[in-house]
């Protein structure tokens, strides 16, 4: 018989995202709990987080120093995709398109914690749950 572990059993490695966050307001505890939003998710969703990259400048250039940092980590290998907590952390509709380009012209995903799309349940329902928001998977 084989002493060698089953599937089950062997680490298995998950696929590697790197997290981006847009942070020019607030303070440490409000970077935590973006911090803490991404790494639950990737734990929920089986994600290894390979590290975050943070902007902290208030101007917003398509090619600061931290989105570049994300860039070169998404060309490494093993890499399988970005996540931010919402599209509004890759900045105004412009520079966010054009990042969103950016990051998929690398062939890596772009996944988004919190997107705005409102949830249909019924009619109802709808306005109870008004400006709910769904995670995407």
């Amino acid at each position: 018989m084989d002493d060698e572990l089953i599937t089950e059993r062997r680490p298995v490695a998950f696929p590697q995202v790197f997290g981006y966050l847009r942070h020019i307001t607030g303070g440490m505890a409000r970077h935590t709990a973006l911090v803490d939003c991404l790494t639950e998710y990737c734990r929920q969703h089986e994600l290894t987080l390979g590290g975050i990259f943070t902007d902290r400048d208030a101007a917003v250039a398509s090619h600061s120093a931290a989105f570049v940092g994300l860039l070169d980590a998404l060309e490494l290998p093993d890499s399988y995709g970005a996540v931010v907590p919402a599209l509004s952390h890759l900045g105004p509709r412009r520079v966010a398109a054009e990042r969103m380009r950016q990051i998929t012209a690398t062939g890596a995903r772009l996944i988004v914690v919190r997107t705005i799309r409102p949830t249909r349940l019924n009619a109802s329902s709808d306005r109870q749950h008004k400006g709910m928001r769904d995670v995407r998977s």
